[in-house]
């Protein structure tokens, strides 16, 4: 039985993407002559990313099937003092899940890329970022240590940057990929705060080495405070998950980044880089299962995430951004189970959702391509007759996103509210009502875009904008607005079918050991005594078969329920209850529809008063203080007393040797006085 893993096989799975982003970022491009052309571009970005999928999924085979672990140091960078700074690989059942979903979902975003990206004059360029990003990811989640950690957070950051902006002529798009840096920034300061501090009072950086101190953490004071150290380590970390997982209240940039192309909605914001603070929570449950309170503020920041988020999702009409939306609310339902201390049921939500949200994002792709790049939901209708994979593939996704029995979806969606049911935290009251709203507003929301896009009335020929493309110019397929909706090509459709089958399946094969048995023994750490939700839940799970039987007799499958029948009625039965129930809420329409005043209060109040104090910093300081004060006065002194010694330099030899005698006979009086 194999034990451990081979380093080299595991170094060729994140090099393999960055060989191929180098090859067609450089040579595929303006920068490197244009030396080879789109054909060889996606061909050797795909083989990279396929033969890290392969590597990946044998991994994870020795990993779950021979219990293999990995867990060394490649290279030292540098040592100061006793502190090491290392690129490292820990491979455990966390990490080997990890990379499998994120090549496989990267895999399906590169081959669909080929069709969606195909009149695009930066195809080669897009190519190259999106492997650049599954290089970044992968080192992420392979890391043994918190500098290699902060990088792999950093570099998906940039690489969502430009990849959001991949559209630099469109003012939106450079707004949105500004956005999402700056509060990126915000979330990444509490996340370096939070490794400062374990690197000053641990020591070390090495995942293995702190956790081995954590009951030391555990114990110390903060200084200056009544706070324990261990709580503000956790809020830090978690301030950086908050940024990179769009928790309230910084989620305010992933509905804007939409604005990028569609496949980097699936790539990043679905199934990858949006799960990293999920992920991160998880590997460091030994930190947060010394702290209370920070477990506290977790559940209540993800339970007002997960529902407050989906309300938003009722009220919008972009295609894209309501599938933002619920990947906001579901990531908000991960943090509870956090919170809940159910990480192993927050990593294995995260899975699921990575499979059916990619999906829903790539199958919305689909029906803007078959539409001339029209994205309003209230221009679409009956889609279904000419787009019969996408329909039927997002049927699948939609199901799943609502918990239908089954589904993936139900498996990872009703552990968490079972998970938050047993939990004995205080916030978790609040986080138990959440959930179960969050279902019926999931349900509803998602019937909603899908009564509108693929049932009811043919409505796309009545939308004066629809021969307008997602980049602001005139359809590149040469439809007019009047044109039918035609299927999408083979390298759309593909990756759909592929993401439908785990979306259905791979919930019901997996809960059990996920969950309940041994593939997380030794990545994640739960103290059963202080929280044990998840020993709760074991003794209520026989199976996956009857935990569809009991959901027969739970709130869950009716909310869903309701919320689909509702969407039917309001949507294809009777349009007008909509309109009524918006008139007499106009008031919370127009909250919903100014997303909380969340983008005015940054830009109108954050915004404006930092721009106010570094005015009041420039002018104040650097020009009253710095300039004025400091640099100005320090001349205008050597000049006074410049003009005064100068007064004693004439030239005049009479002069100095007057000087020179009245110095004598000042040292002789000094001297006889001293006499005396």
């Amino acid at each position: 039985m194999s034990t451990t893993l081979s380093a080299s096989t595991l170094l060729a799975v994140p090099m393999a993407p960055l060989i191929g982003a180098a090859l067609a970022g450089i040579l595929g491009t303006t920068f490197g002559g244009n030396v080879i052309g789109r054909r060889a571009s996606h061909t050797i970005t795909i083989l990279g990313v396929l033969i890290a999928f392969i590597l990946s999924a044998m991994t994870l085979k020795s990993v779950a099937m021979d219990g293999a672990r990995f867990n060394e140091t490649l290279y030292t960078w540098m040592v100061v003092g006793s502190l090491k700074m290392e690129i490292g690989f820990l491979v455990d059942g966390l990490t080997a899940m990890m990379m499998v979903v994120v090549t496989f979902v990267s895999l399906m975003v590169h081959l669909y890329t080929i069709g969606y990206m195909e009149e695009d004059k930066g195809y080669n360029r897009f190519f190259a970022y999106i492997s650049l990003f599954t290089f970044s990811m992968l080192m992420l989640v392979m890391s043994n240590n918190l500098l290699q950690l902060f990088f792999g957070w950093e570099a998906v950051g940039l690489v969502s940057y430009l990849l959001i902006g991949f559209w630099f002529n469109k003012p939106t798009a450079i707004f949105a990929n500004m956005k999402a840096f700056l509060v990126n920034r915000v979330g990444d300061f509490g996340f370096i705060l939070g490794i400062g501090l374990i690197v000053a009072y641990a020591g070390t950086l090495n995942y293995t080495e702190v956790f081995a101190k954590a009951p030391e953490l555990g114990a110390m004071g903060f200084p200056g405070t009544d706070w324990l150290l261990i709580t503000v380590i956790c809020i830090c970390l978690f301030i950086g998950a908050m940024g990179k997982s769009a928790q309230f209240p910084l989620h305010v940039w992933l509905p804007d980044s939409m604005e990028g192309p569609t496949p980097i909605s699936a790539l990043i914001h679905a199934a990858t880089m949006v799960t990293a603070g999920i992920f991160m929570v998880a590997r460091m449950s030994p930190l947060f299962e010394l702290s209370d309170t920070a477990l506290n503020f977790i559940m209540i920041i993800g339970a007002i995430t997960a529902l407050f988020m989906g309300f938003l999702g009722i009220i919008q009409n972009d295609i894209k951004r309501i599938v933002a939306y619920s990947t906001l609310s579901q990531l908000g339902y991960m943090t509870v189970a956090l919170g809940a201390s159910a990480y192993s049921v927050a990593v294995f939500h995260l899975m699921t959702h990575a499979f059916f949200k990619a999906l829903l994002f790539l199958a919305a792709g689909s029906v803007i391509m078959g539409l001339h790049h029209n994205q309003d939901i209230r221009w679409m209708g009956a889609v279904r007759k000419y787009m019969p994979i996408t329909w039927i593939t997002s049927l699948l996704g939609t199901l799943a996103l609502i918990g239908t029995p089954f589904f993936s979806g139900f498996y990872s969606k009703d552990s968490i509210i079972e998970a938050v049911h047993f939990s004995n935290l205080p916030a978790s009251g609040f986080a138990y009502f959440a959930v179960l709203a969050g279902v019926f507003v999931t349900s509803f929301y998602s019937f909603r875009l899908y009564f509108l896009v693929f049932h009811g009335k043919e409505r796309y020929d009545q939308n004066p904008d629809a021969h307008h493309d997602d980049h602001g110019h005139h359809d590149d397929h040469g439809h007019g607005h009047d044109s039918k909706p035609h299927e999408s090509p083979w390298v759309v459709t593909v990756p759909l079918v592929l993401l439908a089958i785990p979306s259905v399946v791979i919930g019901f094969m997996t809960i059990q050991p996920m969950l309940f048995g041994d593939f997380f023994k030794d990545a994640i750490f739960i103290n059963a005594a202080a929280h044990p939700a998840m020993a709760k839940f074991a003794e209520i799970f026989h199976g996956p078969l009857a935990m569809v039987s009991h959901a027969l007799f739970t709130p869950p499958l009716y909310l869903a329920l309701a919320g689909a029948v509702s969407a039917w009625y309001m949507y294809l039965i009777n349009p007008a209850v909509p309109a009524a129930i918006g008139r007499a809420l106009r008031p919370l329409v127009v909250v919903l529809e100014n997303k909380y005043y969340l983008d005015w209060f940054n830009e109108n109040v954050l915004a404006k008063g930092a721009r106010g104090l570094g005015i009041g910093l420039w002018k104040g300081g650097d020009r009253g203080v710095i300039e004025g004060g400091v640099v100005n006065a320090s001349w205008k002194l050597v000049g006074l007393v410049s003009g005064v010694v100068r007064r004693a330099q004439t030239g005049y030899l009479y002069h100095y040797a007057l000087m020179m005698i009245v110095g004598v006979l000042l040292f002789m009086t000094y001297f006889v006085w001293l006499a005396k």
